[in-house]
C-alpha cells in the first residue's frame, strides 16, 4: 500500500510545514526589500484625490436624508473625521510600502473600534468590535491606521507630542511582542486565545485599573435586559421600541414600498438560512414584537440599518437584533482579494475568523440588491470614551497597548505570525518608523478635516444641525 502522503486527497495536508524559525528568517529577509525606515514616511501622492470628493462619491451610495448627519458627526473633531473617512485613508495606505505578508485585515482599525463584549460563555473579553471593512490584505495597513488614530485621538484629548508618541509606540511595541509570542504557540492555542478581564487588568497602573474596572462594571450592566429597558417602552401591554427621530424611527414601509412586516419577514427568512443549523432551533423560539430604523456610528451613517425586537420565553427573555447594510470594503479597489457573492457574508466570515468569540446570532443575506448582515445589538459591550479629560489622556498609552495586543491576536489567527514577527524583529526600528508615520498622517488628517469644514462653510455639503 502506498503512503498516504505520496498522493491522493491528503497530499496537501502531508506536505511538511516550514518551521517557526525558518518562517521568521523568511520574514526577516523581507526587510532587505522593504526596510523598516520605508514605513516612516507619509507623503500625499500627486494624484491624491480630494478627500471631500471621495466622501461625496461615497455618499451617493447612502440614504440621502441621513448623509447630513454623517457630516455633522465627522465635523465634531479631526478624530471623528478619521473615524468616518476609512475610504480616504485606504487610498493613502495603498500608496505605502508593504512587506507582502497578508492577513484577514480589519480594514478600519482605529482606537475606537476596540472594546469589551461578551463571549458565548458570558465572559467579558477585549477585542476588535467592528468588521464592516474586513478583507484579506496587508497587515501593515491595519497597524498604520491604528497608530495614526492613536496620534489623532491623543491630540484631540489634549495630549502633547511626547504623550502622542508614547501612545503610538505602546501600540506598536505591544503588537510586535504579542505577535512574537503567538508565533511560538500552537495553532489551536492561538485560536482559543482570549484577552479576558484578568488579562486586561493585569499590567495596568493603579489609576488605569480603576478606570478599567468602571468600564467592566458598566459593560456587565449592558446586557439584553438593559437594552430592553433603555430602548423600549410598554404600550398597550406590548413592548415597543422608543422612537427618537431622526436617529430611531418606526416606519410602516421599507424603502421599496413593501409593508414593513412583509419586508422583515423576507429578511428573516433569508437570514435564518445563513445561521449554522444548531442555532436555528434557538432562534425559532423568538417572535417579532417591533422594528425601527436606526442611525449608527460615524462612517456607517447613511447605510440602511434597522433594529428588530423579539420576545421569547416570558417578559424577561428579549432579543434585539441589528440588521445592517454591508457595502463593498473600502480596501476592495486596491486589492485582488477573494470576492464574496454577498458583502454581508464577507463581514461575517471575516469577523468569525479574527474576533475569536463572535456573536452566536451572526448571519447575512441579500434582498433586492441590498447586502446585509445581522448581529445582536449591544450585548454586554463597553469601551473607552474619547473626550478631552486629563485622566483619560494620561492613561491613553496603556489603552493603546491593549489595542496593539488585540490586533496582534487577530492577525495571528489569520496570518503567518512567525513571518510577521521575523519582519518586525526584536528591535525598535518599526516602533520608530511608525511613530513618524503616525505624526505625519495625523497632520494630514487635520488638513483633511479642515477641507471638510471649509466645504461645510461654503455650502458644498449639507450638515445636520446639532
Amino acid at each position: 500500500m502506498s503512503n498516504a502522503s505520496d498522493s491522493g486527497p491528503w497530499s496537501r495536508f502531508s506536505t511538511p510545514m516550514m518551521s517557526v524559525d525558518d518562517r521568521k528568517a523568511a520574514g526577516k529577509l523581507l526587510r532587505e526589500k522593504v526596510p523598516h525606515t520605508a514605513h516612516g514616511v507619509f507623503r500625499a501622492s500627486a494624484s491624491r484625490r480630494d478627500p471631500v470628493a471621495l466622501l461625496e462619491a461615497q455618499a451617493k451610495t447612502r440614504l440621502p436624508e441621513l448623509v447630513p448627519i454623517r457630516y455633522a458627526r465627522m465635523l465634531v473633531s479631526p478624530f471623528a473625521f478619521l473615524r468616518g473617512s476609512a475610504q480616504v485613508m485606504a487610498g493613502d495606505l495603498a500608496d505605502t510600502p508593504v512587506s507582502g505578508l497578508r492577513v484577514q485585515a480589519n480594514g478600519d482599525m482605529h482606537v475606537a473600534n476596540f472594546g469589551l463584549f461578551a463571549s458565548a460563555e458570558r465572559n467579558l473579553i477585549f477585542g476588535i468590535n467592528d468588521f464592516d471593512e474586513t478583507l484579506p490584505s496587508a497587515w501593515e495597513w491595519d497597524l498604520k491606521r491604528l497608530v495614526a488614530s492613536a496620534a489623532v485621538a491623543c491630540r484631540f484629548m489634549g495630549g502633547d507630542a511626547v504623550l502622542c508618541e508614547e501612545s503610538v509606540r505602546a501600540a506598536v511595541r505591544s503588537y510586535r511582542k504579542r505577535i512574537r509570542d503567538y508565533s511560538q504557540m500552537g495553532n489551536l492555542d492561538v485560536w482559543y486565545s482570549r484577552i479576558g478581564e484578568n488579562e486586561v487588568l493585569s499590567g495596568l497602573s493603579p489609576q488605569a485599573r480603576q478606570g478599567a474596572l468602571r468600564i467592566i462594571g458598566k459593560a456587565r450592566q449592558r446586557g439584553r435586559l438593559q437594552v430592553l429597558q433603555k430602548m423600549t417602552e410598554l404600550m398597550d401591554d406590548r413592548q415597543r421600541i422608543i422612537e427618537s427621530a431622526p436617529l430611531i424611527v418606526r416606519e410602516t414601509h421599507a424603502a421599496d414600498g413593501t409593508p414593513i412586516a412583509e419586508a422583515v419577514g423576507r429578511v428573516l427568512d433569508i437570514y435564518v438560512d445563513s445561521l449554522p443549523e444548531d442555532r436555528r432551533p434557538l432562534f425559532s423560539r423568538y417572535r417579532v414584537l417591533d422594528v425601527a430604523r436606526k442611525v449608527v456610528g460615524v462612517g456607517s451613517v447613511g447605510t440602511r440599518c434597522w433594529v428588530v425586537l423579539f420576545s421569547g420565553n416570558g417578559p424577561d427573555d428579549s432579543l434585539m437584533l441589528q440588521y445592517k447594510e454591508a457595502q463593498p470594503s473600502v480596501l476592495a479597489p486596491y486589492l485582488k482579494a477573494p470576492r464574496f457573492g454577498c458583502e454581508g457574508k464577507r463581514v461575517v466570515v471575516g469577523q468569525r475568523l479574527i474576533q475569536g468569540a463572535p456573536d452566536i446570532f451572526l448571519g447575512w443575506g441579500q434582498l433586492n440588491g441590498v447586502h446585509f448582515y445581522v448581529r445582536q445589538l449591544r450585548d454586554m459591550k463597553g469601551g473607552v470614551e474619547f473626550d478631552p479629560a486629563r485622566e483619560r489622556v494620561r492613561n491613553f498609552p496603556e489603552y493603546c497597548r491593549l489595542c496593539g495586543w488585540a490586533l496582534a491576536l487577530a492577525h495571528a489567527k489569520s496570518g503567518d505570525s512567525a513571518a510577521i514577527s521575523g519582519y518586525l524583529g526584536a528591535g525598535e526600528g518599526m516602533d520608530e518608523a511608525l511613530s513618524r508615520f503616525a505624526a505625519s498622517y495625523a497632520d494630514q488628517t487635520e488638513r483633511d478635516y479642515e477641507a471638510l469644514s471649509h466645504a461645510a462653510r461654503a455650502g458644498r455639503i449639507q450638515v445636520a444641525s446639532a
